[in-house]
């Protein structure tokens, strides 16, 4: 598995975990991966649902006591 960059969005809610990730995104090169811990619930639909729009792919969630990560591949879209 590649290294991924990590975003801290921890304590931050909606719609700010979405804006930070696409934020960094926007700065990240095609195949590139971001893991983003997050402690907001609803982004564990919002920052898939804003891939899904966007042409990057979700790699892996996990949650680990009250945080989650969503890992994220950057796509070309």
């Amino acid at each position: 598995m590649a290294t991924a960059e990590e975003l801290d969005c921890r304590h931050l809610l909606c719609p700010l975990p979405v804006i930070r990730t696409q934020a960094r995104v926007a700065r990240m090169a095609v195949g590139a991966e971001l893991q983003v811990v997050v402690t907001d619930p609803g982004a564990l639909e919002d920052i898939p649902a804003w891939c899904r729009v966007h042409g990057h792919e979700v790699v892996a969630t996990e949650a680990a006591g009250d945080e989650q990560r969503i890992r994220i591949r950057v796509g070309g879209g």
